[in-house]
């Protein structure tokens, strides 16, 4: 029995490495066959893997890597001038959908106090899915990506009143709401104001010190140290995990030495992650899944397409082009893994009936094994409708991202007159792929008429 958790993760390891392989040669995005695995081997399908607790606990930590991978490269300055994502966006997103989606529920006979859990249950997105898919697009730092980060770091924030006020509803209401709050609220800021200190105080000290050791694994320990320490700290204080990690990055993100710890760090994230979507497939019953597909299969309609149209409106409403809005809309159309939580709290405090949660819980899997194919596309979908969208630089912006998706190791060559074009000479004589950016509209119609990969830009 010392050995169960040993044994359930070499399986794991060992269906995970057969359903990537396979799914990467169809060119299809590998969480798809991490959360399949984990519909089929959990313990209402095969029964393969009896107990995921102890692995749910390690596949935690890949989400925390994530999130302090994602804080490296935002910093400060560059979250302030976010804000107004953040709060005005985010805000607007999570309420207009709680208030929809709980609006609906209650229509159909739940209790407000349900319906009020399962709006917000649907107002949350996946971090894990949509950062992650952003970053290997190289979307992370477009216009809808940095909308769709900042709408999820307001998500996350948000999780903490719900996760206040379902237990007050349980109760029956009879506790006053608005001491919690508050208290929620102080703690945020104060998990901010903690990690700015440290950031500022310790964290860069600390690291100049380790980087004069010259000792890689030194190095590495230590940011690891640090990545779980910050998310060890924000989760004693009631705040997620994952919240906590995105402030150390954060401030790590300002230091020289943010480029290096993220080499360090990425092969314990991807790993990691791996069993964390693992453990999110275990949430589909596999056995009940016959009398509840009809419900389950509508409930995934609405909430994608429902949620898709509304942050996609708030995004419209707030000043951002159509195109951009629909493209927002798509990456945050799914649920995320906060859903859970807030449903097994529900089920805990007896809001909500089994049926129902089973419904709401395979739906919400369902949506986020959709959404690595929904973000991957997210770009057709904007173009098919809005015909307006990808005119003038952004078509150009586009056509070159399209170009290039597939190159490795190329070089960009800036300015492609004489000088450029004979650099292109010693390029092709070498054997090495190159993108050629000019200005000049006459140049680059006689460079693609010559079967030459030159777009429109201005690379200054």
């Amino acid at each position: 029995m010392q050995h169960a958790i040993f044994d359930d993760i070499v399986i794991l390891l060992f269906l995970s490495v057969f359903a990537v392989a396979l799914l990467r040669r169809v060119h299809l995005p590998a969480i798809l066959g991490y959360l399949a695995i984990g519909a089929i081997a959990g313990e209402h399908a095969l029964g393969v893997i009896p107990d995921l607790h102890s692995i749910e606990i390690v596949a935690e930590i890949g989400v925390i890597f994530l999130l302090f991978m994602i804080g490296l490269e935002f910093s400060i300055p560059h979250m302030l001038s976010m804000k107004g994502i953040v709060l005005g966006l985010g805000g607007a997103q999570v309420l207009l959908t709680t208030a929809i989606a709980g609006g609906i529920a209650w229509a159909t006979g739940m209790s407000w106090q349900g319906a009020f859990v399962v709006g917000g249950a649907a107002a949350l997105s996946s971090t894990a899915i949509a950062a992650k898919q952003l970053t290997e697009q190289l979307e992370l730092h477009s216009r809808h990506g940095r909308i769709a980060l900042g709408v999820l770091i307001f998500q996350d924030l948000a999780v903490v009143p719900f996760l206040v006020l379902i237990p007050i509803f349980g109760a029956g209401g009879s506790e006053s709401m608005t001491v919690p709050l508050l208290l929620a609220l102080a703690k945020g800021v104060a998990a901010f104001l903690l990690m700015f200190a440290l950031g500022h105080w310790v964290l860069r000290p600390l690291f100049h010190a380790i980087a004069g050791a010259r000792s890689v694994e030194l190095f590495t320990l230590t940011i690891l140290l640090v990545a779980l320490s910050a998310a060890w700290i924000t989760n004693l204080m009631g705040l997620s995990l994952a919240l906590g990690a995105f402030l150390a990055g954060m401030m790590l993100g300002e230091t020289e030495y943010r480029h290096q710890i993220e080499i360090e760090i990425r092969p314990f994230r991807d790993v990691l992650m791996g069993l964390f979507f693992i453990t999110v497939g275990t949430q589909v019953y596999l056995d009940v899944l016959p009398e509840i597909w009809p419900w389950v299969l509508l409930t995934t309609f609405g909430l994608v397409v429902g949620k898709g149209v509304v942050v996609a409106a708030t995004v419209r409403l707030g000043g951002y082009e159509t195109g951009v809005a629909l493209r927002s809309g798509a990456v945050l159309a799914q649920a995320g893994e906060f859903g859970f939580a807030l449903l097994a709290l529900a089920i805990s405090n007896s809001l909500l009936d089994p049926r129902d949660s089973q419904v709401l819980l395979t739906a919400i899997v369902l949506s986020m094994a959709l959404a690595p194919l929904i973000i991957r596309n997210n770009g057709w979908f904007a173009k098919r409708l809005c015909a307006s969208y990808l005119g003038g630089r952004e078509q150009q912006a586009h056509k070159l991202a399209d170009a290039t998706a597939e190159k490795q190791g190329h070089v960009i060559i800036c300015g492609f007159g004489r000088i450029g074009q004979n650099l292109c000479g010693f390029l092709i004589e070498e054997g090495i792929d190159y993108v050629g950016l000019d200005v000049d509209p006459l140049l680059i119609r006689e460079a693609h008429d010559a079967g030459e990969d030159v777009f429109y830009g201005d690379s200054t």
